[in-house]
């Protein structure tokens, strides 16, 4: 089957769009260009159908070259036949494909080669035919002091290890007990006697003697697990038993009940446990964390994705306190721009508690800059210091809210950050990003690592390459969802412009700063190395604010301009009148503008443009307002109901902040009163949501939320605390089969929507 064909199959869509999905892929489209501007080309996949056949084909690619080498490896050898070619080009995932070549595959010395050095190779071949025949005079011929084999027994046992090389090669007894494993194999986790006692150890206190299924158990606990033994606190492995694994070797190997069929079972006992079983656990390990991963990156794009595109409050002046309490309290004053244009300290809070020169100073500040909204970060000293901020008697129309300041520390002390304020210190810059994040999160946030924003799920333990791509991808396709203003733009956010990358971006900055503000899209190609497919693959998403052309604004492709034109000219009115008079777009018949290359898709798009120009997709921004005099994990009583807003996503539960310097769990079987197999059909990032306490830990600070309406209280002695009794109250995860592209797709498609 042609790589089009069964991508087209996977992902139940045709084959026409898939090859010229590929072909736009080739010339260099990107995702979000071929979704938006190439619907015409591609029958109007989405942006996800589109990432789905970029990263298939690519696999299939990559199969393929592993396929030709493999071929020309065993070609040298001169050991290719007709029929094992045949196999190979067959094979239809990397696992077979190395399963066909493992026995071709160059090795270092081994049991058995050691075993064939001596000519030994013969006797392993008769005693595995199992004919009936004395194995004790048949092995005396192979007697050879010098070839180093002194007696029959040591002629029988380097037979043994022939076979059970020869056995561990097979790729159909491979893959038998690969099934065995993923079916059946239970993942056991104990703790390192040595380290039970330690501190650091008890995190893990819930797998220090855990057993489940492999294929049962969720990804985050298994990422926890495996952590575990990567820190040396844990030992993991995962078997079937071994009597069925034996069993199934046996039934494929033994063909008589001759001597030498006894020969044959020690060896298949010896292939299992020294060598099959090794090898096949670590492949399941590798899959199974694979998958762990999959999932848990899915979890970290989709809650990436949601804080990405938050409201925004849009151009207003704004300050920014980053709250502190024997360091005091950090303001900065930003124009409507983020422009920075001053910064000082207060000490409202314990120990100085300097209240009324504070309050005199962020009067001072919001007359003098004519604020229109205060950011004060979430961390230390938050709560107290909204209080005081809030007391100040400052005008109704100025907006105070709390602003998640995960990550600001990091991005503070940032190359990027001292780029943009070498003469500033880090407190300085860390208050500048609360504000900006108020203001635009989406241009902020993607200056910050995005495994820095603290919303993942053991982020640091999955493949990083895999997380890379799959983040790139969220910011990619969120900065285009939203577009970009072109005069305005960082270097960091132009970077996730289709078409541009890094280099591309900080030219446009430079040219920018060089030349002014650019007043039109086309000025654009006077960057440099900013070429034609940069240009086509870029503009659309670009946008120019009081551009000469109305259309510089819109999402409307430079390319499609000379339609608009026609539209207007046809109406008999400029092109600024279509886009606000709606009784002249109400008289366009859109059939009439349909060619060999714009199509009713395109069409369609180009008016929702022209109704409203330059949207911003993302909802309105509200200040998330906590509960008066609940400001530490202390003042948390059971039963309490308390507002809050949702921080972070995982496959267990969502983390919610409740105004108490540490957030609180609403596990999965307490988001609702109906059955829960996916968080994020509940809640999203950002939410603001009415939670009941159910229990507080002091000691560990851990906080139990509910967001059921029949919430009951949680008492120390009903809780279920043993780890194997605890499977009994895990709900049933969501599964998708493996290598089935199509459920992978529609699950991701409830996940990240269209």
């Amino acid at each position: 089957m042609r790589h089009e064909e069964r991508i087209a199959q996977e992902l139940s869509i045709s084959p026409r769009q898939v090859t010229a999905t590929v072909a736009l892929l080739d010339e260099g489209a990107t995702v979000p260009f071929i979704s938006r501007y190439r619907k015409e080309v591609t029958g109007s996949l989405d942006d996800l159908q589109v990432a789905g056949v970029r990263d298939r084909i690519q696999q299939l690619r990559d199969l393929d070259t592993r396929r030709e080498a493999i071929l020309k490896s065993i070609k040298e050898q001169e050991k290719l036949t007709p029929e094992l070619e045949k196999r190979i080009n067959e094979a239809e995932t990397m696992t077979a494909l190395e399963d066909l070549y493992l026995p071709y595959k160059p090795k270092r010395k081994t049991k058995a080669s050691v075993a064939k050095e001596k000519g030994l190779e013969p006797l392993a071949i008769k005693i595995l035919d199992q004919g009936n025949f004395d194995t004790q005079t048949e092995a005396s011929q192979f007697i050879d002091s010098e070839k180093g084999v002194e007696s029959v027994e040591e002629a029988l046992q380097g037979a043994r290890d022939i076979i059970a090389e020869t056995i561990n090669e097979d790729a159909e007894a491979r893959q038998k007990i690969r099934e065995l494993f993923i079916k059946k194999g239970i993942i056991s986790s104990k703790v390192l006697k040595s380290k039970e006692k330690e501190a650091d150890a008890q995190k893990y206190k819930d797998y220090f003697e855990w057993d489940e299924p492999i294929n049962k158990i969720p990804s985050h606990r298994l990422l926890a697990i495996r952590r575990g033994e990567k820190e040396g606190f844990l030992s993991m492995n995962i078997s079937p038993e071994e009597e069925e694994a034996i069993d199934i070797l046996e039934r494929q190997f033994v063909k008589a009940n001759s001597e030498a069929s006894g020969h044959v079972k020690a060896a298949i006992k010896d292939c299992y446990k020294r060598l099959m079983s090794v090898s096949i656990e670590t492949e399941v390990r590798m899959e199974s964390k694979k998958k762990a991963d999959e999932e848990a990156i899915v979890v970290f794009a989709e809650n990436l994705k949601q804080l990405l595109m938050a409201a925004p409050l849009g151009q207003k002046a704004v300050m920014a306190i980053d709250p502190g309490f024997r360091t005091g309290c950090k303001v900065v004053c930003l124009d409507k721009q983020g422009k920075l244009l001053e910064f000082t300290a207060i000490y409202p809070n314990e120990p100085q508690k300097d209240l009324a020169r504070a309050g005199e100073t962020v009067k001072h500040l919001v007359e003098k800059h004519q604020i229109e909204a205060i950011a004060i970060g979430n961390g230390t000293a938050s709560r107290e210091t909204e209080s005081f901020v809030k007391k100040l008697g400052l005008p109704a129309s100025v907006i105070v809210a709390m602003v998640n300041e995960s990550g600001a520390s990091i991005y503070s002390a940032s190359e990027v950050a001292r780029d943009e304020f070498p003469d500033e210190d880090v407190t300085v810059r860390g208050s500048v990003s609360i504000g900006r994040r108020m203001m635009d999160p989406l241009a902020e946030l993607v200056k910050i690592d995005a495994k820095s924003i603290g919303v993942g799920q053991y982020q640091h333990d999955v493949d990083q390459n895999a997380l890379k791509k799959s983040l790139d991808d969220v910011v990619m396709a969120c900065v285009n969802n939203v577009g970009v203003e072109l005069n305005t733009a960082s270097k960091q956010l132009l970077t996730y412009v289709s078409g541009l990358g890094p280099q591309i971006a900080d030219n446009i900055v430079k040219f920018r700063n060089e030349n002014g503000p650019f007043d039109s899209r086309e000025a654009l190609k006077k960057v440099p190395r900013l070429g034609d497919k940069a240009f086509e693959q870029a503009a659309g998403f670009l946008r120019i604010e009081g551009a000469k052309n109305p259309l510089d604004k819109s999402a409307v492709h430079p390319e499609r301009y000379k339609t608009v034109e026609q539209m207007a000219k046809d109406a008999q009115a400029s092109v600024r009148d279509l886009m606000t008079k709606a009784e002249l777009r109400k008289q366009i018949n859109l059939n009439q503008y349909v060619n060999d290359e714009v199509g009713l898709p395109t069409l369609k798009d180009i008016m929702d443009e022209l109704d409203r120009p330059g949207r911003d997709p993302r909802d309105q921004f509200e200040a998330v307002q906590f509960q008066e005099g609940v400001n530490e994990i202390t003042d948390l009583k059971q039963g309490m109901s308390l507002p809050g807003v949702v921080t972070n996503i995982t496959k267990f539960g969502a983390f919610v902040d409740i105004g108490v310097h540490q957030d609180g769990l609403v596990h999965i079987s307490h988001l609702s009163n109906s059955f829960v197999s996916d968080p994020t059909q509940v809640v999203k990032l950002g939410q603001k949501v009415t939670v009941k306490v159910l229990e507080v830990d002091v000691a560990r600070k851990r906080i139990s939320l509910s967001m059921k309406s029949d919430a009951p209280q949680v008492k120390r002695s009903e809780k279920k605390t043993h780890p194997k009794k605890q499977q009994e109250y895990k709900p049933k995860e969501e599964k998708v089969p493996d290598g089935d592209l199509q459920a992978k797709l529609a699950m991701l498609k409830g996940k990240f929507g269209k």
